[in-house]
């Protein structure tokens, strides 16, 4: 009677599979901030093009116009210059959950192949062994013809 295939890394392989999952989720959030973060500093350059050219338009400003809309102008840059720099360091975070997410996809598909090879490995010696046992089973049945 053939035994079934048991793969002995079995709660290994699951417990590497939800370290890939948990892994991807991470890589998920971190490309959502990323992009949020990109869009974030597109609006406040936007902004800042579009308020400079509004300024641009106007014939005479008065001194009061022309100093709100310097400071308003300094912070934006400010802002624009604080946004790349945070989407500088969320691009290295993205990068290095992408990194962890091959490292972990890896080793469960090393594993899983493992286990395919085994599981393979089992079936072509239960197919021997049942091939033996037919074979001793046809020999012992054999009669040979009376002549």
């Amino acid at each position: 009677m053939a035994k079934p295939f048991r793969f002995n890394l079995e709660r290994v392989l699951d417990i590497r599979a939800q370290l890939e999952e948990r892994a991807r989720m991470e890589l998920g959030k971190a490309i959502a901030a990323h992009q949020l973060q990109a869009r974030e500093v597109a609006r406040l350059e936007n902004e800042l093009a579009s308020r400079d050219a509004s300024m641009t338009q106007k014939k005479n400003p008065a001194p009061l116009d022309f100093y709100l809309w310097r400071a308003y102008r300094e912070r934006l840059v400010f802002d624009i210059r604080a946004g790349h720099a945070k989407l500088d360091e969320l691009a290295e975070v993205r990068e290095r959950c992408r990194v962890l997410a091959v490292s972990r996809s890896k080793d469960r598909k090393l594993l899983d192949k493992l286990k395919t090879n085994k599981a393979r490995r089992h079936a072509l010696e239960e197919n021997i062994a049942e091939q033996k046992e037919n074979d001793e089973m046809a020999s012992v049945r054999y009669v040979p013809p009376v002549v």
